[in-house]
């Protein structure tokens, strides 16, 4: 592997120009993501004043293009010719494809149970998915509420984080009074 493991704009600007002018996926280091955020966190850390804080603030903008047009190129060549080698798939961009596969499936179980006339199956996979349980972390205070699995929750303070169902996380989330609780969170 010729890649080096340190990142910066230059080589991040390499591998892209290179990911763009070759059909094929390129071969980069399996820890590539991982070096790019440590880069970017790397930066974020740096204090600058005036023109220098405006330089590493175009740096970091300009990082951020570079690695979503990267994802998008590298995912775009996968989708649109399977015979590609997939082994140069980095583990984070297999685990975006994962969910892809998972949205395949999915159709292709909704098409199925509809053309085969199957109403219970979709009406428990629908009653499943709004009382399916999801982590919330609210924004304002909540009084009780009642899921959509006729289980009572709450009531809740600003900042308190909560397992509710589907539906009502859903309902909470587009009324800015909580948001999902991501991995990453």
């Amino acid at each position: 592997m010729s890649e080096s493991n340190q990142i910066d704009i230059n080589s991040l600007h390499h591998i892209v120009l290179r990911e763009i002018e070759d059909d094929s996926i390129s071969e980069i280091d399996f820890n590539f993501y991982r070096n790019l955020a440590d880069f970017i966190g790397n930066l974020q850390k740096q204090e600058f004043d005036g023109v220098e804080n405006k330089i590493k603030d175009t740096m970091i903008e300009m990082v951020t293009e570079l690695t979503s047009l990267l994802i998008e190129i590298r995912l775009d060549k996968i989708s649109k010719n399977s015979d590609l080698e997939i082994s140069y798939l980095l583990d984070e961009e297999k685990f975006i494809l994962d969910s892809q596969e998972d949205q395949k499936e999915r159709i292709e179980m909704i098409v199925s149970a509809t053309i085969n006339g199957k109403s219970k199956f979709l009406e428990s996979l629908a009653q499943n998915h709004k009382t399916k349980k999801i982590v919330i972390r609210f924004l304002h205070e909540v009084d009780e509420i009642i899921g959509a699995d006729l289980e009572k929750y709450g009531p809740f303070k600003a900042e308190d984080i909560a397992t509710i169902p589907y539906e009502n996380a859903q309902a909470l989330i587009i009324k800015n009074v909580a948001t999902k609780v991501r991995l990453e969170d």
